[in-house]
């Protein structure tokens, strides 16, 4: 397994026919006031599954602060990779829209992503004072 694509971004959508769509891709947040308020965002990622890696994965994404406190309920689900056994590796794509995003604190947070239990990769989010 290969995580090809992990982000944070302002919007992400899978089309129809499998694409990826990612916009805004970043990792802090300017405020001058805390609490900051985040209207839209997602977390959108695109892991790679060799042959050999074919049916169902639980995935798990978590956004904690640094103390891995939750600001957000664990995401989780299901993916199902079934591919033709002479293709070598296929993939799939997910995307978490988030809407309303409440940060408490100046700092630094973490998203976590596991696939089978198994962490797989983190993103920070550093939410910064503008003056």
């Amino acid at each position: 397994m290969n995580i090809e694509v992990f982000s944070l971004c302002d919007a992400a959508t899978v089309d129809i026919g499998g694409k990826l769509n990612v916009l805004g891709a970043f990792d802090t947040i300017w405020t001058a006031n805390i609490p900051v308020l985040y209207p839209q965002c997602a977390i959108a990622f695109r892991v790679r599954f060799e042959n050999i890696e074919q049916g169902e994965h639980r995935v798990t994404v978590n956004f904690v602060d640094l103390d891995g406190k939750h600001i957000l309920p664990g995401a989780n689900g299901t993916i199902k990779i079934a591919f033709p056994d002479e293709q070598r590796s296929g993939s799939a794509n997910l995307v978490f829209n988030i809407q309303m995003l409440k940060l408490e604190n100046y700092g630094e947070y973490s998203i976590d992503l596991a696939v089978d239990s198994r962490k797989e990769a983190s993103l920070p989010l550093f939410v910064r004072e503008r003056k």
